[in-house]
């Protein structure tokens, strides 16, 4: 019984952790190395080489602070491929909302900076699409790989 005791303690104390490395309702997030700004440079740089186009940077932080309110910095990145995500359309136009994909640079209360992005998986499942597992590997597969190239990982 005090073995159950003390996994159940100790997975409870590694929960917030937990959240934050892997899923948390769709959205993946990862530590990074740098500051968010960068962060966001060194997404923004990768997107461009790949040829995928970037819509718009906005920086919640300076958008905050312009009417008052003290905000960590935080930017969004908004972006996407149309030669792959149309193709979410062509199951559920709906999924447009999720689309363009979004990439959150933030700043904890600590200081470390993190990168969010919507989980393709979870935008199909949100919008029942389940005939276009071949783009959600494709998705998912990039948006790893540049995330790590962004965050230093």
């Amino acid at each position: 019984m005090k073995k159950h005791i003390f996994t159940l303690s100790f997975l409870l104390a590694l929960s917030p952790f937990l959240a934050i490395a892997g899923h948390n309702d769709g959205l993946i997030t990862k530590p990074s190395r740098y500051s968010v700004s960068q962060t966001l440079d060194k997404l923004e740089a990768a997107l461009k080489t790949k040829g995928i186009s970037v819509a718009m940077r906005w920086q919640h932080d300076v958008k905050a602070g312009a009417v008052g309110i003290a905000l960590r910095p935080t930017e969004l990145l908004v972006f996407g491929n149309p030669k792959i995500g149309s193709h979410l359309f062509t199951s559920n136009q709906a999924a447009g909302i999720d689309l363009p994909l979004k990439a959150l640079a933030w700043e904890d209360k600590n200081g470390k900076v993190f990168l969010s992005y919507n989980d393709p998986a979870y935008i199909a499942k949100r919008h029942h699409i389940n005939d276009r597992d071949e783009t959600l590997k494709k998705m998912s597969t990039a948006l790893n790989k540049l995330s790590d190239i962004a965050t230093g990982n």
